[in-house]
């Protein structure tokens, strides 16, 4: 079997590193991935982004459940499970830090747990996992930025021991590739959209400023921007505000 070369997660922010083996790709898989890179580029935000992807798992992959987890700049995100099973897994973790989620958040690695019954390295977290008759786990990093401050993790579950085999595996690679590049697009876009948003609040709060007090444009940004700094409040939410009241934060 051929190895699949990551050196396209160079550009997503990661460091490349070599991935399971996995058979030969048939038309029906090149299908599917067309497929999904195309389901997952047309979403129309970053929820719909999450969520195509997380479906996509549980057709790809045959597994019982999927989800996946964000963490920016340490605050922690579900933005989309397949099961409330997942969202279970995920906030045992987030409200003890015990689990392999923040080992995969933290060294961007991959961590597969064959059976939840004789897992060593999280006992307690397991032993609560397999309660929820989740027998096998696969957490797969997603790169979503080259400076890391944004990290995501793509959990699949199984049902049955051993459920992921190392062509599994290289799927889900290959499946966290296209993810994180999609994820990251979606996400710059909703910034995009709200760095333009915040710009035309600020600019209506400044001109009723410069209505009110007769004062130039500089002005009535440096006004904004004080009130901002003294108050410990937002910009945009300062200037928004300002809108709907007609006066400044006290």
């Amino acid at each position: 079997m051929a190895h699949i070369d990551r050196t396209d997660d160079v550009a997503a922010g990661g460091t490349p590193e070599p991935l399971p083996a996995l058979g030969p790709v048939d038309v029906t898989h090149a299908e599917v991935f067309a497929r999904l890179a195309v389901e997952m580029h047309d979403a129309e935000g970053l929820e719909e982004t999450i969520d195509s992807v997380v479906q996509f798992a549980l057709q790809a992959l045959d597994c019982s459940y999927a989800g996946v987890a964000l963490s920016t700049r340490g605050r922690p995100e579900i933005p989309a499970v397949t099961d409330p099973v997942v969202a279970e897994i995920y906030q045992i973790q987030l409200d003890t830090g015990d689990g392999p989620l923040a080992a995969t958040m933290r060294d961007q690695v991959t961590i597969s747990i064959r059976d939840t019954i004789t897992e060593s390295r999280w006992p307690t977290w397991a032993a609560k996992v397999h309660q929820l008759g989740v027998r096998s786990v696969l957490d797969v990093p997603l790169l979503l930025g080259p400076d890391t401050s944004t990290v995501g993790v793509l959990g699949l579950y199984s049902r049955i021991p051993d459920g992921f085999s190392a062509d599994d595996e290289a799927i889900a690679h290959i499946l966290a590739r296209h993810a994180s590049v999609a994820v990251a697009n979606a996400r710059n876009q909703q910034n995009l959209v709200a760095a333009v948003d915040a710009r035309k609040v600020v600019g209506q709060a400044m001109g009723i400023l410069m209505e009110r007090f007769e004062i130039d444009g500089d002005r009535a940004f440096a006004v904004l921007k004080r009130y901002s700094q003294d108050t410990n409040i937002k910009l945009r939410d300062v200037a928004q505000e300002l809108i709907n009241t007609r006066t400044l934060p006290r």
